[in-house]
C-alpha cells in the first residue's frame, strides 16, 4: 500500500471473531500500543478496522499478527467472511451438559442423607466429569483465549478471573473424581452456561446491516435504455438513424444518452438534453413532492420520473455518481469505535484485586493448615468472586430496555444503541418525512370541488391525484364517472363530468384548480401535514433537558411554518445531505451527543455520523438499514420511549455493578476467612446472578412509573 502525502498508511480491515464490547476495546487497546500506529479503531457495529500507521516503524503484516495472536481474524474488505456460529453452539452443548450435570449433582447431594452405594456414587462422579470435560475444554475456550491474549499484551479484563476459576474448579474436579469425592464441577458448568448467555445477549443484535451502503448504491436501477445512432451506408442521401439498446449501467460512459420514460429511475447523473417531466429528487433534497425538470436541468441516479419523458447526457456514473459518493460517506461513518463499559473499565481493577486476594489466600492457608485446606478456600474465593454479575448486569438491563422501548414502538438494533441513546443531548430532526408525513395531503378544499377533481384524477399515477383520491375517500365523497380524459403531462388533465368539460391545472405552489372553460370553478390545497404527536414529542425533550433542531432542504418560509407547528424553535433550512452530516458532526466537536432521526436516501449520512440514527420504518430502505433503530409508528413518540427506556436501563446497570461489588467485597472476604467453603460459594455464585436478574425487571416498571408521571 502506497503511503499518503503525509507518508502514512490506513487500511480497513474485516476483523472476524469478535463477539462483545471487551474484544473491541482490546484489541483497539492492543493497536494503539503498537509503535508507529497513529490511529486504531475497530467498529463495534459492523467489525471493520481502520488501521493508520508509519510505514517507516510498522508494516502490515505485523499489524495484522497482533490481531490474530489476540485469537481473531483479519480479512481484507470484499473477502467474504465464513459464518460464525460457535458461540450458540458452545451455549447449547453448555445448557444440555449443565441441566445433566445438576440432575446428577443433586442425585450425589441427596445420596449424603440416605446413603448411597459407593460403587453408584462413583459412577455419578465420573459420569459428572465425562460431561463436564467439554464444557471446560471446548464451551469455556473463548474465555482462555481472551485471558492468554490479554496477559500475552499485558492488558487485564474479565476473562482473566473467569479462566482461572474454570481452571481451578475443573482440575479441584478432577483430583476429586480421581480420589473418590464429589467435585464442584456442577458450578463449574452453570458458570460458563451463564457466561456464554451473557455473551450471546450482549452480541445478539450487535451487528447492524453492514451492507448498507451497498442498499443504497442498489437504489439506481442495473440497465438503462441507451441511444444509438446509426450512420447510413457510403453515398447514401438516407437521414442518419438512431435506435435504442438496453445496456448495464456499468456499460454507460460520460457522454451517453439515454432515455427515461414515467415510472423508471434515471440510472446516471447527467443533463436533461429533450422532453420534459416531474421527478422525485427525494434522493437529494429528502422532499417528496414532485420536481418539473426540462432541457438544461441536472438529475442525478436512481430519482424517479413520475410523470413524462427525459433524454439525458450522462456526466457521471459509477463511483463518480452522488449515490456512490454518499455511499462511500455511510460505509466510513458506520466504522465509529466504541466507548469502553463500565463493566471494562472496573475489570482491571477488579481482576487485579481478586487475584491478589486468590493468591494471598492461598498462600496463608497453605503454610497454617496445609494444601487441602488452602486450595479449597483459594476455589471458593474464585468462585463466589468470579465476576458473573458484574458481566451480566449490562447485557440483562439492556435487553429489558430493548424489550421495553420495542413495545412502545421503538426497534433499537443493539444494546450499545439503547446505551448511547440515553446520553443524547441534542436532537437533530428531518421535515418531510419525520416531522411531517412525507405525503402530499389535500388542506383545504370544498366537497363540490374534490368530487369534480377526483372524478378526473381517479385514474391518475400522479402524486396529486393520490392526494385528492384519498381525501375523498376519508370524506366518503362518491365518484363520479369521467369520459374522454386527456392527460397532458406537465400541464394538466381534463375530461368530461355531467356532460360538462372540467379541467385541473396547477394555481401555483402548493395548488391546484378546477376550471370550467375559463372560469375556475374551485380550487384545492395541497401540502404536507405535521405527525401525530411532534409537538408533544419536542415538548418533552425540553423537559428531558434535550434541544430539538429541524433540519430540512425546503425553503425558510415552509420549514418555519412546519416548525412552528411542532414547536421547533431552532430551524436550518436548504440543508442538503452532505450538510445535515456536517451539522452532526460540528455538534459532536462541541461534546454533544447527537440523535438524529430521517427517513429519506439523503438522510443516511448523517443517520450514520449521529451517536444514535433512528429511521422512520416506512422510509427509504437505505436509511432503515443504516440507522441504530427504527420508528415503528406514524409519530415521533416512540423517541421519548426510547430515551426514558435507555436511562432507565443505565439506572439499572449502576444498581447492579453497586450491589455486585458490595456482594464481592464481603463474600470474597468470608471466604478469604474461611467461613465461606466451595459448596456454600457454588450456590452464592448463582444466586449473585439472580439478583442481577431480578434487578432488570425493574427497568419496565420505570418506565411504566414514568409514563404514569408524564404530561
Amino acid at each position: 500500500m502506497a503511503p499518503g502525502a503525509d507518508g502514512r498508511c490506513e487500511m480497513r480491515l474485516m476483523v472476524e471473531g469478535l463477539r462483545c464490547a471487551s474484544c473491541v476495546w482490546v484489541t483497539e487497546r492492543v493497536l494503539e500500543r503498537t509503535p508507529g500506529v497513529v490511529v486504531a479503531m475497530v467498529s463495534y457495529a459492523t467489525g471493520r478496522a481502520t488501521i493508520r500507521w508509519d510505514p517507516a516503524q510498522v508494516d502490515l503484516p505485523t499489524l495484522a499478527r497482533r490481531i490474530t495472536a489476540l485469537g481473531y481474524h483479519p480479512r481484507p474488505l470484499g473477502v467474504e467472511a465464513s459464518a460464525d456460529r460457535s458461540l450458540l453452539l458452545r451455549l447449547g452443548v453448555a445448557g444440555f451438559a449443565a441441566m445433566n450435570i445438576m440432575l446428577l449433582a443433586a442425585t450425589i447431594y441427596a445420596g449424603w442423607w440416605d446413603g448411597m452405594a459407593p460403587r453408584y456414587a462413583a459412577l455419578f462422579h465420573w459420569a459428572t466429569l465425562v460431561l463436564a470435560t467439554p464444557v471446560a475444554l471446548w464451551c469455556a475456550q473463548p474465555f482462555f483465549v481472551g485471558a492468554w491474549s490479554g496477559l500475552r499484551h499485558r492488558v487485564l479484563h474479565m476473562d482473566l478471573p473467569i479462566a482461572v476459576g474454570i481452571a481451578i474448579l475443573y482440575l479441584q474436579g478432577v483430583a476429586a473424581t480421581l480420589a473418590g469425592r464429589a467435585g464442584y464441577l456442577d458450578s463449574l458448568a452453570m458458570l460458563v452456561l451463564l457466561l456464554l448467555a451473557g455473551r450471546v445477549l450482549e452480541s445478539r443484535g450487535r451487528r447492524r446491516a453492514v451492507e448498507a451502503a451497498a442498499a443504497l448504491v442498489g437504489s439506481v436501477p442495473r440497465t438503462a435504455r441507451r441511444l444509438r445512432t446509426e450512420s447510413p451506408s457510403p453515398g447514401s442521401v438516407e437521414p442518419r438513424l438512431e435506435s435504442s439498446e438496453t445496456v448495464p449501467v456499468q456499460d454507460l460512459h460520460p457522454g451517453d444518452r439515454i432515455d427515461t420514460g414515467t415510472g423508471e429511475e434515471i440510472a446516471a447523473d447527467g443533463t436533461v438534453l429533450e422532453g420534459s417531466a416531474q421527478v422525485k429528487m427525494a434522493l437529494v433534497t429528502g422532499e417528496g413532492a414532485p420536481v418539473l425538470l426540462g432541457p438544461g436541468d441536472r438529475v442525478v441516479a436512481g430519482t424517479v420520473v413520475i410523470e413524462g419523458a427525459l433524454t439525458t447526457l450522462v456526466e457521471a456514473v459509477g463511483e463518480q455518481s452522488v449515490v456512490h459518493r454518499m455511499a462511500a460517506e455511510l460505509a466510513l461513518a458506520q466504522d465509529r469505535g466504541i466507548a469502553p463499559t463500565s463493566a471494562d473499565r472496573i475489570a482491571p481493577w477488579f481482576t487485579a484485586i481478586t487475584l491478589l486476594v486468590a493468591s494471598l489466600t492461598l498462600a496463608g492457608w497453605w503454610v497454617f493448615r496445609g494444601s487441602e485446606i488452602a486450595i479449597a478456600r483459594t476455589v471458593a474465593v474464585l468462585v463466589v468472586a468470579c465476576p458473573c454479575a458484574l458481566a451480566l448486569s449490562q447485557p440483562l438491563a439492556a435487553a429489558a430496555g430493548l424489550g421495553a422501548a420495542a413495545r412502545r414502538g421503538l426497534l433499537l438494533r443493539s444494546s450499545d444503541a439503547l446505551l448511547r441513546l440515553g446520553h443524547v443531548t441534542v436532537v437533530g430532526l428531518d421535515k418531510t418525512g419525520t416531522i411531517t408525513t412525507g405525503t402530499l395531503s389535500v388542506t383545504a378544499a370544498s366537497d363540490a370541488t374534490l368530487r369534480l377533481a377526483a372524478g378526473l384524477e381517479r385514474y391518475s399515477a400522479h402524486p396529486i391525484a393520490s392526494a385528492i383520491i384519498a381525501e375523498t375517500a376519508r370524506r366518503r365523497i362518491p365518484l363520479p364517472c369521467a369520459q374522454e380524459i386527456r392527460e397532458v403531462p406537465g400541464e394538466g388533465i381534463s375530461g368530461v363530468i355531467d356532460g360538462t368539460r372540467y379541467e385541473i391545472r396547477s394555481a401555483g405552489p402548493g395548488a391546484t384548480e378546477v376550471r370550467c372553460a375559463d372560469a375556475v370553478v374551485g380550487t384545492i390545497q395541497l401540502g404536507d401535514v405535521a405527525r401525530t404527536h411532534s409537538s408533544r414529542t419536542v415538548q418533552q425533550l425540553a423537559q428531558l433537558g434535550i434541544r430539538a433542531v429541524m433540519l430540512t432542504g425546503d425553503h425558510a418560509d415552509v420549514a418555519a411554518r412546519f416548525g412552528h407547528e411542532a414547536g421547533v424553535t431552532d430551524i436550518l433550512a436548504r440543508t442538503l445531505p452532505a450538510a445535515k452530516a456536517d451539522w452532526v458532526r460540528r455538534q459532536q466537536a462541541m461534546g454533544e451527543r447527537v440523535l438524529f432521526a430521517g427517513d429519506g436516501l439523503n438522510d443516511g449520512p448523517a443517520l450514520a455520523a449521529a451517536d444514535v440514527g433512528l429511521a422512520m420504518a416506512r422510509g427509504a430502505a437505505s436509511s432503515v438499514l443504516i440507522a441504530d433503530g427504527i420508528i415503528s409508528t406514524e409519530s415521533l413518540a416512540p423517541v421519548i420511549a426510547g430515551i426514558r427506556a435507555a436511562r432507565a436501563a443505565q439506572t439499572v446497570i449502576h444498581s447492579s455493578q453497586r450491589r455486585s461489588i458490595i456482594y464481592n467485597v464481603l463474600a470474597v472476604a468470608a471466604a478469604a476467612a474461611g467461613l465461606v467453603n466451595p459448596l456454600v460459594a457454588a450456590v452464592l455464585m448463582p444466586l449473585s446472578s439472580g439478583i442481577v436478574i431480578w434487578n432488570a425487571t425493574r427497568v419496565e416498571r420505570v418506565i411504566q412509573r414514568e409514563d404514569t408521571c408524564a404530561p
